[in-house]
């Protein structure tokens, strides 16, 4: 098990078919950071709470929507330009590196809030991915989410 929710979103991350499954849900609206710590949650036994959900959102809503998705976009924006561009393609690296660090900073957030829920191995401890993925989970693809689950079990 991992103590640090970078290292597990790192390891998680790397595992065959989690990131496959973590772009899905990005691209259906899911904060994939909130799912990594959600997935770390899981794994840790830790009781899943509306009033946890709710603070882990509170955290993550404002950096997603200030931080990385502008980032994401720019580097969004410029993927094909820069397959034509070399100077544009080094600078398109660096707005990627920055995405990657905000995710870090995110991640750092959400854990330093999570670290001191204690341990339960309740059964309430697997409702953490359905109840981070959205608003409106029905309408995100269950299949991506049990990816990123079995990634996280088949340790």
């Amino acid at each position: 098990m991992y103590a640090d929710l970078w290292s597990f979103a790192l390891s998680t991350y790397a595992r065959s078919g989690v990131e496959a499954a973590c772009l899905r849900l990005q691209e259906q609206g899911a904060d994939v950071c909130l799912l990594l710590c959600g997935a770390w949650l899981e794994q840790r036994a830790v009781t899943a709470t509306a009033e946890r959900i709710q603070a882990l959102k509170q955290i993550a809503r404002p950096w997603q929507t200030q931080v990385i998705e502008p980032l994401r976009q720019v580097r969004t924006q410029w993927r094909a330009m820069a397959q034509q561009d070399e100077a544009l393609a080094s600078l398109r690296e660096r707005v990627k590196a920055l995405e990657l660090d905000a995710e870090r900073q995110l991640l750092t957030r959400l854990e330093a809030l999570a670290q001191t829920w204690p341990t339960d191995n309740a059964m309430d401890s697997r409702l953490w991915l359905e109840g981070l993925a959205t608003e409106d989970a029905a309408n995100l693809d269950h299949d991506a989410l049990q990816q990123l689950r079995a990634g996280v079990t088949n340790t």
